[in-house]
């Protein structure tokens, strides 16, 4: 069975951070690409992070303008785990994140588009204060 199981979330204040990971099972092989996506209160799901997960080009990452230079995302394929580094957290980045994956081909202008992702775990809450 297809899993995704986000863990790491919480609570911080304005400048802290936290490590998000995403532990995925039951893939019977690789997906084109994984991301993080958060959604706020009131607002659309936004493409936060996403990483390219299959052939020569594997490990190109993607980031949403508003968290370049503060988050990472990274894979660790033996482990089958994806992790979300926030660092300098703001207080616009208070949202339930979710991890997600695809087996989708298409090209990495669409890498944050959270419409091309097939597969999505529960989400994690983090919440960041002043």
């Amino acid at each position: 069975q297809d899993q995704l199981v986000e863990s790491g979330g919480g609570s911080v204040q304005a400048g802290g951070t936290l490590r998000l990971s995403c532990a995925y099972s039951g893939y019977a092989y690789s997906t084109n690409f994984m991301g993080w996506f958060r959604q706020a209160p009131g607002k659309e799901r936004e493409g936060v992070a996403a990483v390219y997960t299959a052939g020569a080009t594997s490990g190109r990452t993607y980031y949403v303008d508003a968290v370049k230079g503060r988050f990472t995302i990274s894979q660790n394929k033996a482990d089958k785990t994806l992790y979300l580094q926030m660092n300098d957290l703001k207080l616009e980045d208070s949202a339930t994140y979710y991890c997600a994956a695809t087996f989708l081909s298409f090209g990495g202008s669409s890498a944050l588009d959270p419409t091309k992702y097939d597969y999505w775990g529960q989400g994690t809450q983090v919440t960041v204060s002043s």
